[in-house]
């Protein structure tokens, strides 16, 4: 029954084949992100999410190279460590030429570089004759665009779609288009220079004759065009790769930077900075990490936000961004169906045809409970990490906003909990960051009927309450931070009458719609602990639960418990393993005392990325307990890279660490600061405090971590607490 439920799921997004079955690499800049397999093709031969995508098209379904009729053998490729650059070496297998002239496998080497730059695939290829006579070449490119929107992508059907236009044929390459049901003509032009000799309606093919230790090249640049959009004139090779090398640096310029002792574990933040990096896009707002490639790299509320959070302490501009976008885009006025309530914070926005004609409600949507409160916790936390008190002055109106939707459209019915009931038919069934339409449920399994108010969402908004309390102070208004004092000292009231469950040592998932508590042993209850409403003794005790053996699998901490009635190790929500849910918990842990339980999960947490490919965490991993010698079991649409699984491992590292950044007052302070045994050394570099910049050295002894201050330019002061 449970199977057919989640068929019928309308944004459930189908495997017809896994994202794990072989290796793809991904490449993203700005509005565009490109997927494709080792060899560098975008091959048909199985369904997948393979393409060139820009503002949720689908701009190239098919990009098959091949020699004379022959794939080439695979040598090696990789995605640059920066993330700028793929690289494929490919060779030719044994084949025969005109004349039965046999030619050996390994005489001609292939190179394709590529890289992305604004909304233009750029591709070298080059080939090198290693023979002792001239050879004659013939490289076929097999090219197509489907123009499926994204969510077509994901498996969803459409009843209607627009016209394919007549593919354009030149001297130098062909263009592709499709006028859409929005009237929008989407165009995608190839161009290979120097020409090739041939031009298909399906492709082209590139004839020339080699000589012995020589080389040719060609570069290929494939454009993703909307009109009545200006077009844009088309950079050479190398002139992209310079601008977007530039790019890069300016926006690494401004991060700290962390180097240890365990070359694995500098392997692992040295890839998942690259990964932030590469999924940041420059809005007009500021910047804004996106959520994930393939499924998600458009921006998301919840996603950014915490995202944000746990970059905070290396890089504030990133948390500045995500404030200024989602205060742009706060819901003004109430519209049912985009669930969207005056002062509700974006829960995602997304491009594309069906977004624009409303076949999906995601082209503005605001179906996130928790976005809201959040939104206002990171207001906060960025206030003290860098007492920008301009920009706070600026956002002030958009909190207030904030904490009224919380105090009303957030509280319906009076109950005095910040609950969800989606208004949209097309809109989430549940709308926590668990919001597939099983995760929410009874012990016995049962759908939860709403309105419903989730654990973790009124830890988030007690933590928005006082931290709001705190930003109204520093403005001048003491009364109304009295008044969201008392408002949070209440609901943490309610919420220990309400929540807590003795015999199951942890708080209940939700309550639903009649205020019946959902038993339900999850890592939400965690997130009680990052939120600070737990009581101390109840928070460890949580603590204490999570890390036992039916939520902890020796990688990380399950969804929920083993014995709950909806587990299964392969669900999406309902027993698998999530990055950052981990690293939110760590970092409750820590705040309540418990250093070794969050020690406890970064260990598991980095064991976990020495076995994926260029460490590079997934969005989330199969539940499955650790096996000795095996790595974790992935889940078959995970999207890798993901915000806020490459952000978990620096909220990790903090929460250990005991680090806090006040801005206001210049000062770093380490709280009792712990390291895993594999840890001898860790050094932060570049750590900016207002103007001041410091480098830090933190060497484990066996009883102790001690501190070092190894630079420091400017004012701030460091504070160790033993």
């Amino acid at each position: 029954m449970s199977d057919v439920i989640r068929w019928n799921d309308q944004y459930y997004i189908l495997a017809s084949s896994s994202m794990a079955d072989g290796r793809t690499e991904v490449l993203k800049h700005g509005e565009t992100f490109a997927v494709f397999d080792r060899y560098g093709d975008v091959y048909r031969v199985l369904p997948s999410p393979q393409g060139l995508y820009h503002e949720g098209t689908r701009f190239l379904s098919r990009f098959e190279l091949s020699l004379g009729t022959q794939r080439l053998m695979m040598l090696s490729s990789s995605v640059k460590e920066d993330n700028a650059l793929f690289t494929v070496d490919l060779t030719n297998s044994d084949m025969r030429l005109e004349g039965q002239r046999q030619v050996p496998r390994g005489t001609l080497h292939l190179s394709r570089t590529r890289l992305l730059w604004q909304g233009t695939w750029h591709e070298r290829i080059r080939v090198h004759n290693y023979g002792t006579s001239k050879l004659p070449l013939s490289i076929t490119i097999g090219l197509d665009a489907d123009f499926a929107d994204l969510f077509e992508a994901r498996g969803r059907t459409r009843p209607r779609r627009g016209v394919r236009l007549k593919t354009i044929r030149s001297k130098s390459g062909l263009v592709f288009g499709y006028k859409g049901l929005d009237e929008i003509i989407r165009r995608t032009h190839v161009r290979c220079s120097p020409a090739p000799k041939q031009v298909m309606a399906d492709g082209f093919r590139i004839e020339s004759r080699i000589p012995p230790n020589a080389d040719l090249t060609w570069e290929i640049t494939i454009s993703c065009e909307l009109e009545p959009q200006r077009k844009k004139s088309v950079l050479t090779y190398d002139r992209a790769q310079h601008e977007a090398e530039r790019a890069l640096e300016k926006a690494t310029a401004s991060d700290a930077h962390v180097f240890t002792s365990n070359e694995q574990f500098n392997h692992w933040l040295n890839r998942s900075l690259a990964d932030l990096h590469m999924l940041i896009s420059d809005t007009p707002h500021g910047l804004y990490p996106y959520a994930g490639v393939p499924w998600f790299s458009v921006p998301f509320g919840r996603d950014g936000i915490i995202t944000a959070l746990q970059m905070l302490w290396m890089n504030p501009g990133i948390a500045r961004g995500v404030l200024g976008y989602l205060a742009a885009t706060q819901a003004t006025d109430a519209r049912p169906e985009q669930d969207a309530e005056v002062g509700k914070i974006l829960h995602e926005t997304r491009q594309g045809e069906m977004a624009a004609l409303g076949e999906i409600p995601f082209g503005r949507y605001y179906g996130s409970v928790d976005a809201t409160p959040l939104f206002i916790v990171l207001a906060g936390a960025y206030y003290q990490r860098s007492g920008d008190r301009k920009f706070l002055t600026r956002l002030w109106p958009h909190i207030q906003r904030a904490l009224e939707w919380i105090d009303q459209s957030g509280d319906p019915t009076g109950m005095g909990f910040t609950t969800y009931a989606r208004q949209s038919a097309k809109g989430l069934v549940h709308q926590g960051w668990k919001d597939s339409h099983d995760s929410v449920f009874h012990a016995d399994g049962r759908a939860v009927e709403g309105p419903v108010a989730l654990c973790e969402v009124q830890a988030y908004v007690y933590r928005a309450k006082r931290a709001a309390a705190d930003l109204a102070r520093i403005l001048g208004d003491g009364a109304h931070a009295d008044r969201l004092l008392k408002e949070a000292d209440a609901l943490q009231e309610r919420f220990e009458r309400a929540f807590w469950c003795e015999d199951l040592g942890t708080y209940a998932l939700a309550l639903d719609g009649r205020g019946r508590p959902c038993r339900v042993r999850s890592s939400n209850a965690g997130h009680c602990l990052y939120g600070g409403i737990a009581e101390q003794k109840r928070g460890l005790r949580t603590a204490r639960t999570l890390l036992g053996e039916e939520f902890f699998n020796g990688w990380g901490i399950r969804t929920i418990a083993t014995s709950e009635a909806r587990y299964n190790p392969m669900s999406y929500h309902n027993g698998s393993v999530w990055p950052h849910d981990n690293a939110l918990i760590a970092d409750g842990m820590a705040a309540y005392g418990d250093k070794q339980g969050a020690m406890k999960v970064l260990t598991g947490i980095f064991d976990a990325s020495l076995f994926i490919p260029l460490h590079r965490l997934p969005e989330l991993f199969c539940g499955f307990s650790r096996r000795p010698g095996e790595s974790p079991t992935l889940y078959p649409t995970a999207c890798s890279p993901q915000a806020w699984a490459a952000g978990a491992g620096f909220q990790l590292l903090q929460a250990c660490l005991g680090l806090h950044i006040d801005g206001t007052r210049r000062l770093v302070s380490f709280d009792r600061p712990v390291l895993p045994p594999f840890l001898e050394r860790v050094e932060i570099r570049n750590l900016s405090v207002g103007t001041a910049r410091l480098n830090l050295v933190l060497d484990r002894h066996e009883n102790e971590v001690a501190l070092r201050v190894a630079r420091r330019t400017g004012e701030a002061e460091v504070v160790h607490v033993v």
